[in-house]
């Protein structure tokens, strides 16, 4: 029997839960959350646990990196890191700096995943024109590329100032950090992300995993031609783990509604119904509803058919209580992950 060798992660945007009674917590009090969910998914035997950067009152984690320090100083054995950071309205070199200071706080634990940003409250945030877009993630992934390789830069740009032979510190102890690149659906990042070497996440929150396998195949492809190693392929998905189909289905209807009825008025798209919603939870939608077994062999169907070989079960939605989202974790790590693994041997 061969082993199907799979990583089983869990990702957050850091939404705001609620308490017992229905209460939104505060942002504080999200953050600290955060830190019990990345010890919780730690004790159950989770691989990764990553918080994806985002600036907005329903998602306060605008700084992940702090929040991961505080993780690792409670943990020896999860790997840690962004998921995802939006790098085209950072700096590069900070971005590297700080996710090695935390590969060395984690004694070797850190990753992180790029990205160019699906929500722009950053932009604006930080001084950046929209209209850059493109080009800013294009330079400041080719200068995030040479910062992998530990030695001194030098690197040019139009939009970011020069680096003349500069070191940049601190080294890691184990290697280069892993580093990813988030793709939502375009066939020029899966190119961008095989010329530079970096393993590929495909970020799929709606549709079936199956409309994401050209990309994948194309990835593969691009490395084969330019004989160089294959790299890891990745899932980011979304989903609820409760002790029945019924139970997961109830806890995160009501907070899927209201979640995407506000983005449905932000971006000017139809609002969610129950059609769509119990379309998403099955076999052919994004997102893994439902009990352990349930959610197990929609992940293990995931995995298979893109041909990946890690999963990220992104949790949480504005609104759901801590309590589900506390078990959801449990179940994820204690009932769904064995599954997963057993399912994907040959």
């Amino acid at each position: 029997m061969t082993k199907y060798s799979v990583t089983l992660g869990l990702d957050t945007f850091g939404d705001v839960l609620s308490d017992d009674g229905g209460t939104p917590v505060s942002h504080a009090e999200t953050i600290r959350g955060l830190v019990e969910h990345g010890v919780l998914a730690d004790h159950v035997g989770l691989d990764f646990f990553g918080i994806g950067e985002h600036h907005t009152v329903d998602m306060p984690l605008s700084a992940p990196d702090v929040v991961l320090a505080a993780v690792a100083a409670r943990t020896s054995r999860i790997r840690l890191g962004s998921a995802v950071t939006v790098l085209s309205s950072d700096d590069p070199v900070r971005v590297f700096q700080r996710y090695s200071t935390l590969d060395a706080l984690s004694h070797g634990r850190a990753e992180v995943i790029l990205g160019r940003g699906s929500s722009t409250e950053s932009f604006p945030l930080f001084g950046y024109d929209l209209g850059d877009y493109d080009e800013l993630f294009d330079e400041k992934v080719d200068l995030f590329s040479r910062l992998l390789e530990e030695k001194p830069v030098t690197w040019s740009g139009r939009l970011r100032p020069s680096l003349s032979g500069q070191e940049v510190v601190p080294h890691t102890e184990t290697g280069p950090i892993p580093a990813w690149i988030g793709v939502g659906g375009s066939p020029e990042s899966v190119l961008r992300t095989a010329k530079y070497g970096m393993s590929l996440m495909l970020a799929i929150i709606g549709g079936p995993a199956a409309r994401f396998k050209p990309f994948a195949d194309l990835f593969r492809d691009v490395r084969r031609r330019l004989d160089k190693p294959q790299k890891a392929i990745g899932l980011h998905m979304p989903g609820h783990i409760a002790d029945s189909d019924e139970d997961a289905l109830e806890e995160l209807y009501p907070h899927y509604v209201d979640v995407l009825t506000r983005v449905a008025r932000e971006r000017g798209f139809r609002p969610p119904s129950r059609e769509q919603f119990l379309e998403e939870v099955s076999e052919r939608g994004a997102w893994h509803v439902g009990s352990p077994e349930t959610v197990a062999r929609k992940i293990a169907a995931s995995l298979k058919t893109v041909g990946a070989t890690r999963f990220d079960l992104k949790y949480g939605l504005a609104g759901l209580p801590r309590g589900s989202v506390l078990r959801n974790i449990e179940l994820y790590g204690t009932r769904v992950a064995p599954m997963v693994r057993e399912l994907m041997e040959e």
